[in-house]
């Protein structure tokens, strides 16, 4: 990675690049606006029939609803065969930089449907800015790794920016292909620079969606997530119509620990997406991306059956024989990671969805790790202590044969918790301790993940909670407070510190976090134990005044 951002920054200095726009868009046009998906101004050669359908595919695409973008770009080609800007398009929805995927082979597909070769198709491009686009795509998709390739690509929209520093749709993509660089992972520098970028273009264009979403996607880590504040408030008004707009403001609410935030906007999220696949004659879904940020966030309200609701309706999807097996097993990865953290915040070891077993057909290894995991969680809740040994052998037997995805470099965070978890069972809490704290020094080696937990149990709260059973207050509230920098407010942690503090004497940092968790938990289930707790501690605490 480092090495790709020397390279960038050999080939062009990045940073200039994020100089000032002019109050003029690049042909002194002023941004179109199609409702609800934002507004852009991007000038193209193409006949005035193609412009709104054009325009509609770079503005869905900017909000990364690529198969609705793809569609867009085809009717223009359709009105008109020889508009090259909407073959560009068309093979840009097969790049999707930030979750590091690309389909070379269908976005080839595309351009040769403009013409065969790529000199036959810059020759299609009537101006020397749609040419360095089109040029752009090229390199994008030529022959070669996809990391040295997203460098090349960088680097050449690197270029078209700077060449054309008043078009704001250069910036956006110049900013996202910087995001794209880190393949996955997140190189904290290089998000900067696609931030600073990505947050001129939002002062120039206010409502346009990619200028936004890549604000979010940039600042979407507790350190820096307020830096995106106005974005993540602005996106989903700018494109209501788009699912993943609707979502995507939550990745700065989660950072932030703002819990009513993430449901409304997430539930926001779910209807968008579900009528959107419904339209375009697919099946609703109580699972997938969406859900299982909706259902953390139910969590994290305290409001543990509306999680265990939505647990329900994704398990019965993973089950509908209506669904393709694709679908299904789909559905089960989503599943199980949305009962994995639920199994940890609500503490059941007899609901059902600790009970429940997936019937999946031929499920990935990654879910069966995760479903494993769950179980031997479940299972020291109801004190079955060798249906638990049985998971962790089998997180053992086969972590290492997990295929490489964005989960499962945790793997040894998942292994870790549940050995501490089976040592504290047999009150080894001193040996429950190391290796809690092995795990989570190597989480916190990993890049911050952007969204639910994805060691499901936090390894630094389990080893604060380890260390307040062992009487070690002060260490389990440093513990806490560590892992709070990394989930800020996440309530069992919250909650933890709180607990710590009161043993070590530190009432008036207690009162702090347990006047927190009462605001936080306002509309918790009535048997929720943090709130109990809070509310208990603030009462006796009014009654001692």
């Amino acid at each position: 990675m480092l090495a790709r951002c020397a390279l960038l920054r050999s080939v062009f200095g990045l940073v200039a690049v994020a100089s000032a726009f002019t109050a003029s868009d690049l042909q002194g046009q002023e941004p179109v606006h199609i409702e609800g998906l934002g507004s852009l101004s991007f000038p193209t050669s193409g006949e005035t029939e193609v412009q709104g359908d054009f325009l509609r595919g770079v503005l869905l695409m900017h909000s990364f609803e690529y198969g609705r973008a793809a569609d867009a770009f085809r009717k223009a080609q359709e009105t008109d065969p020889d508009f090259a800007m909407a073959y560009w398009g068309e093979a840009m929805t097969h790049t999707h930089p930030v979750w590091n995927q690309k389909d070379a082979e269908a976005a080839r597909a595309v351009l040769e449907r403009l013409a065969p070769t790529a000199e036959a198709r810059l020759a299609k491009a009537p101006t020397d800015r749609e040419k360095a686009y089109l040029a752009a795509v090229e390199v994008l998709y030529g022959e070669g790794e996809k990391p040295a390739l997203d460098t090349l690509y960088a680097a050449e929209m690197g270029k078209l920016a700077a060449a054309y520093p008043d078009d704001l749709e250069a910036q956006a993509f110049y900013a996202v292909a910087l995001l794209g660089l880190s393949q996955g992972d997140r190189d904290v520098p290089t998000y900067m620079e696609a931030g600073a970028i990505a947050l001129a273009a939002f002062d120039e264009n206010p409502h346009h969606p990619g200028a936004a979403h890549y604000t979010i996607h940039s600042f979407d880590d507790p350190t820096h997530a307020i830096l995106a504040m106005e974005a993540a408030r602005a996106y989903s008004l700018i494109a209501p119509n788009a699912g993943h707009a609707q979502h995507m403001t939550t990745h700065i609410f989660l950072a932030r620990g703002l819990w009513n935030d993430v449901v409304d906007q997430n539930l926001q999220a779910v209807a968008v997406a579900n009528r959107t696949r419904i339209e375009r004659g697919g099946l609703a879904s109580s699972c997938g991306h969406y859900n299982e940020w909706l259902t953390y966030g139910y969590d994290q309200q305290g409001r543990y059956q509306m999680a265990a609701d939505k647990l329900a309706d994704c398990l019965a999807q993973s089950l509908d024989s209506e669904r393709s097996e694709d679908a299904r097993r789909s559905a089960a990865f989503s599943y199980v990671r949305m009962r994995g953290l639920h199994l940890v915040d609500a503490r059941d070891g007899r609901s059902a969805a600790a009970m429940a077993r997936l019937e999946v057909p031929e499920p990935t290894l990654t879910t069966r790790l995760i479903d494993a995991w769950g179980n031997g969680v479940a299972a020291l809740h109801r004190g079955e202590r060798a249906d638990a040994e049985a998971a962790y052998d089998f997180l053992m037997e086969k972590g290492d044969e997990a295929p490489r995805n964005f989960v499962t470099p945790y793997v040894p965070v998942w292994q870790g918790t549940l050995e501490a978890m089976l040592l504290a069972d047999a009150d080894d809490l001193d040996a429950a301790i190391e290796v809690a704290r092995r795990a989570a020094d190597y989480e916190a080696s990993l890049p911050i993940d952007f969204g639910p937990p994805i060691a499901l149990k936090p390894a630094r709260e389990l080893e604060g909670e380890l260390l307040l059973e062992n009487g070690q207050a002060a260490e389990a509230m440093a513990a806490f407070q560590r892992q709070l920098g990394r989930t800020p407010n996440r309530i069992v942690t919250l909650g933890g510190f709180a607990r710590a503090s009161v043993a070590a004497g530190r009432t008036d940092l207690a009162e702090r976090a347990y006047r927190s968790l009462a605001e936080l938990l306002s509309q918790a289930d009535a048997d929720q134990p943090e709130l109990a707790e809070a509310n208990a501690f603030l009462s006796q605490l009014a009654e001692s005044d």
